[in-house]
């Protein structure tokens, strides 16, 4: 049945209906070994063997190609890909190839399409994923020229008459875009593990969607793309992890492939030899193209983030293969130490240096560092960091923080740090004179920082843009915003810095320049200008030394309709001092229309004053106190949630933005306030809650880390205040899948209490605390915000004689990967969602926020359910992948066995060559024949239906006559390789119980189990006598074709049966 059902698949997918040849390639303890045979036989072609010894010798295997006219080939990448850079090298093309198909592993974009080059674009291209278990192939992804793949092919849709489910812990389809473990349903699904009826139980499990169907459960994960193409990841108990940060080795693969001179490579993460795991790259090189780690890494840079940058990069004559020709990761050497990133070496200078070129020798484990090495290029993490600093500690008596090597990782600098380092006193907290430069608070500091690093970065600008509609009095604007800068230090502050660090400075000018007036008015196109305007003005960058850090302009769109432009860098702003802006603006306004005197209070004190007195308050047992809670909330936190993205994460976040706006209706809320009553807690936490589900639901992940910002405005005086005081709490749920909606819900509530309890320690110093591993692909700690406003008031006072409105812009600058907004206001409640473009797709967070929306609306109808079991897709999500998707039903001869097929071929074409390998030939009655002969002595030995029988021999044309003459016999052939090593081989004659082996005299000394032996070798002794005609068919579809022993990865080889009709469809798919 299995056979039959991928063979109809096959002969759908690859139009095998003309006569094609076919190089065979794979092992035949390989499953494709027997796609292959099928593909060539089935279907009146040519089934060329290939030496074992031509795989991976490029120039023989062309030759190859070329002279027998190869059609159609399936390769590993491991051999292909060597083909492919000589082909090219050496200027011969294979324009006389139809159809390539890759699998069994990774293949790149870069390789596709280097192949369609030497092709030419009538070649069909296919990356293939299956499993044993399931009949060989269960997905296939066509690449062609339009395919939109940057790095690593995806796998791509089922096949004829399979079904893929991803599937989250508790058997629930996960959603488009979320990792799940690739389930395989459909006829070709295996009868089972021979001899092993508990992992057979665990493995093939029933099926959710479709009464009595089975689905074999692959241990791969994988993940929808947008265009329902499957993104294979992985499997799900081999997850390379680094430091936390989960890696995609294939992306890191493919980069490497597009470097100029790379021929192949591999990247693994390995430990090192004092057990710290750590990437490294093989790669074998082009002749004279003169690579070095240095130049490798530099190439990685410009399109990896630093935590998949390899630490070695090893060179190699060759990638080591396994018998199957995949990749031997167990036959790779440890790297030398000319394997990492060195600077011609300079050896260290003076004693300080010299010792600590000696701890980070031994640290890093490398024979030797000078004084411009630098620790991260050696293999350094933030592991080995803490390493060095108690060595350092212990050696030189010095203590010193972790920011310190981050912030100098070469080792000259590190001494010269460690030469300078000295503390610094607090003054007390008081209203500070205004003499010349002051220092910053904890939060501009990181502002200052950045900005340094980065230069202008519109993540941190502050617009806001006001359609005012009425006679406005731009004489009476003027003089408002001339009366806020005069009394705001911070509007007329800018940012120098002082031997290294940064210092905040006051203007003693107390006016703004004349206010810019754009006219607009008449112009056709001054809408579309506005929008321009709108975004421009956002995103200009401003200079924090010469400001000011505040601009307003106006633009007229017609005597009464006019647009106020005002941007703010966050270094002198947030949210709450924008509300104060507006409200004091309105105030002013009002009053300069009138004439008026100022008729605000005066502020007791200003920015500059807190900023001191937050330095001098929060020290001593304060600080430790507040330092101790969070290391220990905070210990052992992922550092990156790892959402689903649409694209690779780059290297350095460039902070341009999207937005999304949520409806919610007033039903929605009002369940929400209702269960916030219920369950004792708020409608904050209520949300949180629920977005910190989603964001578990959505990574897989069970520790999950958001930022929610808070106000820092405890005390009265501050309130006032236009400043920079915002701070942001790091907010951590941990889940069980079994825990129920409202266990989680208590669960956050707690959280939210306890960090505002200790709300004090700036974010800036909860970095600096916990040192988290640092990188400019992603922010530190968190990723993710969750930013909710409880009350909402008219952003600005209304205005005298005027209507105002604010305008959205464009322009969204996106600080973190996704921030959550939401805003109670009269009675109801707003949402939407920033993110970063460098990552989503408008469209899927279009999708999550609809997920979002209906976790909401499960947890209301039963907040009593397990987090696994609240419904996160709609009903339309769920028809598209788990039935439309899925609908891949075609009939196929489902009442053939695959011999069957075979024989119908001899008689169709008798005289055409069906087997070459090397100077022998055999043509379909000839070989059919041999075999008839060899299944009617096998039908003398007892074989029948659901047989097994061992077949050992080395490739050769007996082989093949030897595997069609066990099926045609009735019984189910048991590939048995030479090349194994012998407690292989006996384990897994014992395991399948096979009473008879066929196999090569020459071979006969070598097998480790005595079982009765048939030498196809000398037939010609023993089966003359025997008829040549079609043995009596005693098969039915369902009994077993093959039986293929398994990788052992997981312990003992298994043994997966599969049927004839299982791949008779996949065959006839093709």
């Amino acid at each position: 049945r299995g056979l039959m059902a991928v063979s109809a698949a096959w002969e759908r997918l690859y139009a095998l209906h003309k006569p094609l040849n076919h190089l065979q390639m794979a092992g035949f303890s390989f499953d494709v070994f027997s796609a292959d045979l099928i593909r060539a036989l089935g279907f009146g072609g040519t089934l060329v063997l290939c030496p074992r010894d031509t795989l991976m010798d490029p120039p023989a295997l062309y030759r190859l190609l070329s002279e027998a006219r190869i059609d159609f080939a399936d390769f590993v990448p491991a051999v292909l890909n060597p083909l492919l850079v000589w082909a090219q090298e050496t200027g011969h093309d294979l324009s006389f190839m139809r159809t390539v198909v890759c699998g069994s592993d990774i293949w790149t974009a870069h390789s596709a399409r280097q192949l369609r080059r030497l092709c030419g674009e009538r070649v069909q291209i296919v990356q293939a994923y299956g499993v044993t278990e399931a009949s060989i192939d269960s997905t296939c992804f066509e690449f062609d020229s339009n395919s939109h793949v940057d790095a690593v092919l995806p796998i791509g849709r089922a096949l004829a008459n399979t079904r893929i489910y991803l599937l989250d812990a508790f058997a629930e389809q996960v959603a488009p875009g979320v990792t799940g473990e690739l389930y395989i349903g459909g006829a070709g699904v295996a009868r089972g593990y021979l001899n092993l009826p508990q992992l057979t139980l665990e493995r093939f499990v029933d099926s959710p969607f479709v009464a009595g169907e089975r689905l074999y459960r692959t241990g791969d994960l994988a993940r929808y793309r947008a265009d329902g193409n499957l993104e294979f990841l992985g499997r799900n108990d081999s997850q390379a992890k680094l430091r936390g940060l989960r890696l995609e080795l294939g992306e890191i693969e493919a980069r490497l492939a597009e470097v100029t001179g790379v021929r192949d490579n591999l990247v693994v993460l390995r430990e090192d030899s004092v057990g710290v795991p750590r990437l490294v790259a093989y790669f074998h090189e082009q002749a004279d193209a003169g690579l070095t780690p240095k130049s490798l890494r530099q190439h990685l840079q410009l399109s990896l983030p630093d935590y998949m940058i390899p630490a070695a990069f090893v060179r190699m004559d060759a990638l080591p293969l396994t018998a199957n020709g995949k990749l031997d990761r167990s036959a790779l050497p440890e790297p030398g130490a000319d394997a990492f990133d060195q600077h011609a070496f300079e050896a260290a200078q003076g004693p300080l240096e010299t010792t600590l070129a000696a701890i980070w020798a031994e640290v890093l484990g490398v024979e030797r560092v000078g004084r411009q090495d630098h620790f991260f290029a050696l293999g350094g993490h933030s592991l080995l960091v803490m390493r060095v600093l108690a060595k350092v500690r212990q050696t030189l008596r010095l203590d010193v923080s972790p920011s310190a090597l981050f912030a100098a990782p070469v080792l000259q600098q590190f001494a010269e740090q460690l030469s300078s380092a000295s503390g610094r006193a607090r003054p007390p907290i008081t209203v500070i004179e205004r003499c010349g430069a002051h220092a910053l608070s904890s939060a501009q500091q990181r502002l200052w920082f950045l900005a340094q690093m980065e230069g202008g970065n519109a993540a941190y600008h502050m617009p806001l843009n006001l359609r005012l509609r009425g006679p406005l009095q731009v004489a009476a604007l003027q003089s408002s915003f001339n009366r806020l800068v005069a009394r705001h230090e911070a509007l007329r502050t800018t940012f120098i810095a002082v031997e290294g660090e940064g210092r905040q400075r006051v203007a003693a000018t107390e006016r703004i320049a004349a206010l810019p007036i754009i006219d607009l008015h008449g112009e056709p196109d001054a809408q579309a200008r506005l929008l321009e305007l709108m975004g421009e003005e956002g995103s200009r960058p401003f200079d924090l030394a010469v400001g000011p850090l505040m601009r307003v302009s106006l633009v007229k769109l017609a005597e009464d309709d006019h647009v106020l432009l005002l941007t703010q860098h966050h270094i002198i702003s947030d949210g709450w001092s924008m509300g104060v802006l507006t409200r004091e603006l309105g105030v002013l306004y009002e009053a300069a229309l009138h004439k008026q005197a100022d008729p605000l209070p005066p502020l007791s004190i200003q920015y500059v004053d807190y900023a001191v007195w937050q330095r001098q308050w929060l020290s001593g047992e304060v600080l430790e106190a507040q330092r101790r809670y969070w290391r220990e909330t905070l210990s052992g936190a992922p550092v990156l949630l790892e959402l689903p993205t649409d694209h690779k994460r780059p290297a350095v976040q460039n902070y341009r933005g999207g937005f999304v706006p949520l409806m919610f209706d007033r039903a929605l809320t009002a369940r929400l306030r209702a269960l916030a009553t219920q369950q004792g807690t708020t409608l904050f936490m209520n949300l949180l809650a629920a977005w910190s589900l989603l964001l578990m639901r959505l990574s897989g992940q069970d520790d999950v880390v958001i930022g929610v910002p808070s106000a820092n405005r405890s005390q009265q005086e501050l309130e006032g205040l236009i400043g920079f005081f915002v701070n942001t709490q790091v907010l951590r749920a941990e889940f069980d899948l079994h825990t129920t909606f409202s266990e989680l819900l208590q669960q956050v509530k707690q959280a939210a209490l306890q960090a505002q309890a200790h709300q004090e320690l700036p974010f800036e110093q909860l970095v600096e605390a916990l040192q988290p591993q640092r990188s400019l692909s992603h922010s530190p700690l968190f990723q993710v915000m969750f930013n909710h406003q409880s009350q909402v008031s008219a952003e600005v006072r209304a205005l005298p004689g005027l209507q105002v409105e604010a305008l959205i812009s464009e322009s969204y600058p996106a600080q973190f990967d996704l921030t959550l907004n939401t805003a109670e206001h009269d009675g109801g409640l707003s949402a939407g969602l920033t993110y970063a473009t460098a990552l989503f797709e408008r469209s899927t967070i279009e999708r999550m926020a609809g997920h979002w929306l209906a976790l909401l609306q499960g947890i209301c109808a039963n907040a009593g359910q397990r987090i696994a079991e609240v419904p996160m897709l709609d009903a339309a999500e769920q028809q598209q992948i788990v039935r439309d998707w899925n609908a891949t039903a075609a009939d196929f001869p489902g009442e053939h066995c695959l011999h069957s097929l075979i024989e119908a071929q001899v008689l169709a074409t008798p005289d055409a060559p069906a087997l070459i390998f090397a100077a022998e030939q055999l043509s379909y009655a000839q070989l059919n024949a041999r075999a008839n002969q060899l299944a009617h002595r096998l039908r003398e030995a007892g074989v029948g239906p659901d047989v097994l029988v061992g077949i050992c021999v080395e490739r050769s044309l007996e082989l093949v006559i030897g595997l069609l003459a066990i099926i045609k016999a009735g019984g189910a052939y048991v590939p048995l390789d030479p090349d194994y090593p012998e407690d292989r081989l006996a384990y897994m004659m014992q395991d399948s119980g096979v009473g008879l082996l066929l196999t090569q005299s020459a071979l006969l000394q070598r097998l480790p189990v005595q079982v009765q032996s048939l030498c196809l070798d000398q037939e010609g002794d023993w089966l003359a006598g025997y008829s040549t005609a079609n043995p009596e068919n005693l098969s039915h579809p369902l009994n077993l074709a093959y039986v293929i022993y398994t990788s052992g990865s997981t312990g003992k080889p298994k043994g997966a049966g599969n049927s004839h009709r299982a791949l008779v469809n996949r065959l006839h798919w093709m």
